[in-house]
């Protein structure tokens, strides 16, 4: 079958079940093939063979079920990172890149800081500040094994020696450290949230999704506890639901933060917040 023939058919079966029908098509077939997507525009009479035909029926079949094509593929692009990925940890998303725009903005290029990444998952915020501030370091650290290793992968793969991983849940391996920057994407979302049971989210471990008291208990116990890990003036921030932004600044100044302060993502939703330490 040629190339152009198969992925027409492929789109129509994904059509119903995703609103990127035929960039999945072409990014599972360019996986497939070894290709890039690219190709399928200068070589669209390209025949293709029956055992690539198969493996790629196979990938269909898997993402009409409603897996992740990041799953799928085992990598997702972040920033100018390519990382691997896996159903252990949560797959990097657009949002989070705003995230990393706020932490560059508080960091000046020239400054050496020492920086950490609570509940790194597959070290993506950590690398991409470790890319930016190569003269920093970072520390990743996430409560599942087999994520610490993965990001300890990512860092090889995008070769970032100023970035280390750690396993820890939250602070607790971190006594007697002392930080410039806290960041972190932590659970947010509120455990009765519909949305839990919908698209890609049904494939991702619910504990890098989910916390109590409507999503804000992770969040607020980092609150607490993060001014014995900051250095004075250092900032604490995180990314948070888009309609979480007031609670988590309320949190913030409670604890005696300053310069509390949101920021919205491209969809105009309020997606991260910041306060400095006194």
């Amino acid at each position: 079958m040629r190339i152009d023939e198969l992925l027409k058919g492929a789109i129509q079966r994904l059509y119903s079940i995703s609103e990127t029908a035929q960039l999945d098509a072409q990014l599972l077939l360019a996986h497939v093939l070894a290709v890039s997507t690219s190709y399928f525009y200068t070589w669209p009479e390209k025949e293709v063979s029956a055992a690539d035909i198969s493996r790629f029926n196979g990938l269909l079949e898997r993402r009409e079920s409603g897996e992740p094509v990041a799953y799928l593929l085992g990598q997702q692009s972040f920033w100018s990172l390519n990382l691997e990925v896996a159903p252990c940890t949560l797959i990097p998303r657009a949002d989070t890149e705003r995230l990393v725009e706020v932490a560059l903005s508080v960091l000046d290029i020239g400054d050496v800081n020492r920086i950490l990444d609570l509940g790194t998952g597959t070290g993506a915020i950590a690398l991409s500040l470790a890319s930016e501030r190569p003269r920093s370091t970072v520390v990743g650290v996430d409560l599942v094994e087999e994520s610490v290793a993965l990001a300890k992968r990512n860092a090889i793969r995008n070769q970032l020696s100023n970035a280390t991983f750690i396993q820890s849940s939250w602070f607790e391996a971190l006594e007697g450290n002392l930080f410039d920057l806290i960041v972190s994407n932590p659970p947010y979302i509120d455990p009765d949230d519909e949305h839990l049971s919908q698209g890609d989210v049904r494939f991702e471990p619910k504990s890098a999704l989910v916390a109590d008291n409507h999503g804000m208990a992770d969040i607020e116990y980092i609150i607490q506890v993060a001014p014995r890990f900051m250095k004075q003036g250092a900032y604490l921030m995180f990314e948070h639901g888009y309609d979480q932004a007031i609670a988590v600044q309320t949190c913030f100044v409670e604890a005696g933060f300053i310069a509390v302060e949101s920021f919205q993502d491209l969809g105009g939703n309020d997606r991260v917040t910041i306060g400095r330490l006194k």
